[in-house]
Parts: structure tokens; sequence; C-alpha cells
């Protein structure tokens, strides 16, 4: 099973048409966004149909851009690459020879987590290219008719190679278990390959505790595996990769796995920027090396780069049997004002475990939603963009959680409450695991301690008079929206890394 990258992805972080509260206090204009620009390095062999190369953006906020214009300055390599573009969702012109200027049709969203992107242009070498040939792509960001940033990436003419990934497995084991998961790549080309990595892509619950010395570790999971040995046309190499599931897996489910093979040159382009672009470093094993098999002496040769890679994954399956389940338990708060005072409430839930939620897999735009029902005499100034004022309700509020919940983490929600009248022990109520209506899914069904779903949201507690801020009851760190693996690196084909990064919240004044 190939996984998709935008299993990935968080729908429902915010809702298309979020209310407006109404509020006698004057909303403030919100900030400009900060916007950070990547475009991965590129090898392109001769002979070959190119590659695709698009702008990557990233945020500090969501933002959505308009009137977007990009610009590809190639002219280190004019006449011995092209770049066309034009079609789908943007209209292209060269004004001069080795550049390209490209007008967006429609304006651009970009996530906070995830950022957006432009679209792609297609990059191909003429007849006057040779292998070893390199330059540099610069790109240049318009919007509004305003300079927003540039970023310079590699080009150079390669060697064209074809690898192709081994036969799916499926496979079996219980929460705390062992696997064993093979690894086969083939070269089905006619040129001989020098040298092949393999970069993971795994759900949260494979790790490992091998640390092989050409392998690269996040914490304990594997991210790449980089191999030396030359593959000559026509065969295929083989190893074996141990793996255990975490103790906080949840059962019965499946859990997803996969590698995708490319070339050093292909490697180079992709992870070479990585952390510029942001990315949690990864640290190399210290132990053995891993192999696939022995060779015959290297000889030197141009970087090469895979023509056909769209053959390159393999994929495990694992099923995971046994009873390992989730108890997510609301969060309330206590505050205390006068008339008048806004306060601010610290809601949310905790995941007690024991298992890890992942439902990454199941394409649903969040693990579960949590309700906030406000206390009367109260109302919402300010509240968290993944959340909104659920249909035909005037006080209760739909939050979207991350797709994933750790187990042990603690997620929290901030809403500024205005107190319009003293109402003595107002209370609302949050409720995790609360009923949407979402595609895909919902909210999580399965709490094995459903009891503690429901929890106070109170102002003004009996006794405690007015005046003064509410000390909150909760202990541990927000931990924000997250996806994916936590903070690990993601791998979108042959794309690029997305680095899963926590969410900062920002209110919808």
């Amino acid at each position: 099973m190939l996984m998709s990258p935008i299993r990935r992805c968080l729908a429902g972080l915010g809702v298309a048409g979020v209310l407006v509260v109404a509020s006698a206090t004057p909303a403030l204009a919100a900030p400009t966004a900060n916007l950070g620009l990547y475009v991965q390095d590129a090898t392109v062999a001769p002979d070959s149909p190119g590659t695709s190369r698009g702008l990557s953006i990233y945020t500090d906020r969501s933002t959505v851009l308009p009137d977007v214009t990009v610009r590809y300055d190639y002219r280190s390599l004019a006449g011995r690459v092209t770049l066309t573009g034009g079609g789908g969702n943007a209209e292209c012109a060269a004004p001069e020879p080795g550049v390209l200027v490209c007008a967006e049709k429609s304006d651009i969203p970009v996530d906070e987590i995830y950022g957006g992107g432009t679209q792609p242009v297609r990059i191909v070498v003429t007849d006057k290219a040779e292998p070893g040939d390199a330059g540099d792509l610069k790109v240049s960001l318009q919007v509004a008719g305003k300079d927003r940033g540039s970023y310079t990436s590699g080009l150079r003419v390669g060697e064209g190679v074809d690898l192709a990934g081994g036969p799916d497995s499926t496979l079996a084991a219980k929460p705390g278990g062992k696997f064993e998961a093979p690894l086969t790549v083939v070269n089905v080309g006619t040129k001989a390959v020098e040298g092949v990595v393999a970069v993971f892509d795994l759900d949260h619950s494979i790790r490992t505790r091998d640390r092989f010395s050409n392998c690269r570790y996040a914490e304990d999971h594997l991210i790449a595996c980089q191999f030396d040995e030359e593959i000559p046309a026509g065969e295929g190499r083989t190893t074996t990769l141990d793996f255990h599931l975490g103790t906080d897996t949840y059962a019965p489910s499946n859990q997803y796995g996969n590698a995708v093979f490319m070339t050093n040159g292909d490697f180079e382009d992709l992870f070479g920027q990585r952390e510029d672009a942001g990315a949690l470093a990864t640290t190399r094993g210290g132990g053995p090396k891993l192999t696939l098999a022995d060779a015959p002496t290297k000889t030197a040769r141009a970087a090469q780069t895979d023509t056909e890679p769209g053959n390159n994954y393999t994929s495990w399956s694992i099923r995971v049997s046994g009873t390992n389940g989730t108890d997510l338990q609301a969060i309330g708060d206590t505050m205390k004002g006068e008339a008048g005072a806004v306060v601010t409430a610290t809601v949310g839930f905790r995941n007690n475990g024991p298992a890890t939620l992942d439902r990454v897999n199941n394409d649903h735009e969040a693990a579960t939603h949590t309700g906030v029902e406000l206390p009367p005499g109260t109302t919402a100034v300010g509240f968290p963009d993944n959340c909104w004022l659920r249909y035909g309700s005037t006080r209760t509020y739909l939050c979207s959680s991350e797709m994933l919940l750790v187990v042990g983490e603690t997620y929290t929600l901030e809403f500024r409450l205005r107190i319009d009248k003293v109402v003595p022990d107002a209370r609302g109520v949050v409720q995790v695991n609360a009923e949407c209506e979402c595609p895909a899914g919902g909210s999580f069904q399965d709490d094995i301690k459903p009891a503690n779903d429901k929890a106070w949201l109170v102002v003004n507690a009996a006794g405690s008079g007015g005046g003064g801020g509410g000390s909150l009851p909760i202990t541990g760190s927000a931990t924000g929206l997250i996806a994916g693996i936590g903070g690990l690196l993601l791998v979108a084909g042959i794309g690029g890394y997305l680095v899963a990064r926590r969410r900062r919240t920002h209110f919808v004044a």
C-alpha cells in the first residue's frame, strides 16, 4: 500500500467562513504573515521526460496569498536546460532566454503546518547539455505586486537510471512486539546504478533499536539508509530490517510503512537543503554498516537521477493484534472576574492511554473533536483558529484536534471570554469526542472511559466572589496541533520533505 502524503495533512484545522463573534471591542487587523520559501535541487537526465519543480511556501500563520507571480531565473544553464509551464493553475511566459515568469490564476492558500505551493514547472535537458553541467535556479515570489522573497537552488545534468522497489508485504505483530520487514530494490534500467538510498515513511508506532552507521535516525524512528553498493542492470539487492511496535500502539489496528529508493544524486537534491528549510536534524548510527550485497569496484561517473520514480516504492502493512485502547479525558477550567472583564479559559483534553491514537491512515480530518459550551453571561471574543461556532448554536464551539494524539500528552485550547454579566457559578461544558457533523470520520467513538469525556468550564464559582484572574487547574505543556509522526520528516514521494511543526495558536477575534 503506497501511502500518500495527503493522508498526513490535517483537514479541518480551520473552517472556511468561520463565524466572527460580535463584540463591543473592535477587532484588530490580522498581522501580515512571515513567509519562507524553498525549492528543491534538481538533477535532470538527457533523453528523459525531465522533472518538475515548484515553489514551496511556508508561513508562521495560515494565510491566503492573492495575485501571485513566480519568476524562474536559470540563465546559468540557458540553452542546456529549458523550463516550461502554463496550463493548470498558472499562465507562463519567457520574457528572455533563461527566464520564465508564471502568474497564478487563483489565490494560494498557505497552511501554518504544511505550507502551500505554486504550480510546478517542467525542467528538461536540451541536446546541448552534457552530464556534469551545473548551474543555479533562482526563484522569486511576488504577491499583489510586492516582492516577498527568493530562493536559489541547484540544477545539474546527470545520467539517467531506473530503480524499482520490491514487492509489498503484509506482516503481523502485537503492541511492543517485533517484526522483520524485507527491503528489496531492483535496477530495471540499462545502466549500472552507483549506490542507492532508501528513505522511509513509517507510522508513529514503528520503531527501531538498530543504529547502523550508514543510516539516519530521529529519536527511535528510521529516516534513511545510504548504500554504496553498485547494482548492475537487471539485478536486485535485498536486506531485512528489524522493527518493533511501540507499547502504545493502538490494537487491533493496521500500521503502515514504506520506503522509496533513489539515487545518490536525487538524495543529495532532497536531503542537502532540508535543514535550511527548517527540518529537524537527524543523527547517524554508531553501529555496524547495513549492507545489501557484495558489489564490484565502483568507477567514478556523473551524478545519476531516476527517470521513472513512480515505481520506486516498497510498502509494509502490519496487522496489530490484541486489545490496546485509548482514554481521552476532558479538561475544564475555573475563572472569576467582574462584569466587563476578559478572562482566558484554558480547556482541552489529555490522552491517558494506554495507546496513542493515530488516525492518519484513515483519511480522517482529525482524531477527534472537542465541544466548548460557554458559561451563561459570557461571550467569546477570541478563540483558536481550529475552532468554529457549531452550526445552529450561538454558544457552543467545535474544535478539531490533530490526527496523532500521543499517550501522556495534553492538548489545550484557549478561549478569551468577556464577562457580560456576573452569574454566580456560571457553568459551561467541555466535551472531548463531541458529536461532529464532519466529513470523513468525525470524532473518536471508541473511548475506553467515556465517563470522563466531560468537564466543567466555570466562571465565578459559588462563593468565589468577583475580580482577579483564575488559576489553571491543569498541568503539562500545550502541544498544539501537529501531524504525522510528531516532528519527524515526511516523504512527499520524490518531491521533498515536509516537516510536521508544532502549531502556534492564533485567535479569531
